[in-house]
This record gives structure tokens, sequence and C-alpha cells, in this order.
């Protein structure tokens, strides 16, 4: 397993902004495409950003397009996930995963989840 840590998921209101951290102890996290998903209460999984490996290409849900920027930080060996203009419905636990490229059907990692609530 590479081990992934989720970090900075919380209590938001509408309106306001969290960043999401994913790390990595046991491998070089800038070798793989990372991914962030989320599940909501009763709904599937479903991915919202990735990042490639190396030239850093991104991609994103249109649920989160504008609102979200995923990045990375390979000093510290981290991908972050800045969420603004947060909503009642981007309430989830939010996951990293490890990818070879974020075309890859497979997952190589699982973080074990941060929860995320949107509420007033």
């Amino acid at each position: 397993q590479l081990q992934l840590v989720e970090s900075g998921g919380g209590l938001v209101q509408p309106g306001g902004s969290l960043r999401l951290s994913c790390a990595a102890s046991k491998f070089t996290l800038d070798h793989y495409a990372i991914g962030w998903f989320r599940q909501a209460p009763g709904k599937e999984r479903e991915g919202i950003s990735c990042i490639n490996s190396r030239a850093g290409v991104t991609n994103y849900a249109d649920s989160v397009k504008g609102r979200f920027t995923i990045s990375r930080d390979n000093a510290k060996n981290t991908v972050y996930l800045q969420m603004n203009s947060l909503k009642p419905e981007d309430t989830a636990v939010y996951y990293c995963a490890a990818k070879s490229l974020c075309v890859s059907v497979d997952v190589l990692d699982w973080g074990q989840g941060t929860q995320v609530t949107v509420s007033s």
C-alpha cells in the first residue's frame, strides 16, 4: 500500500472555503496521478478532480469546475484541493487516490477520507 493520508476537512458555511491535503509517506507522490473523489450519503463515489504526474495536467468534474483547484507541491510530497464557494451539495467524504494516469480506471491506493460538511 502507498499510504495516502487526507486532511483539512471540517464544517464550513455555504460560500466558504476549505483546502484539503493529500500526503504520502511511503512513496514519491509525483510519480503518480492523484485524483480527488467524494461520496455523499446514499450516493456513489464520484471523481471530481485529478492531476497528472509530470506535466501537471488537471481535470475537473462539471460540478466543481471554476470553484475547486487541484495542485501539487512536490517538495512537500502533497497534493491539495482548494475548495471555494462551497455549497451544501458539496457535503461528502472526500478521498484522494493514486493512479497511473488520470485516465486510468484502476486506483492503486485510496486514502482513508476526510469529512467535509457545508451547512449554516
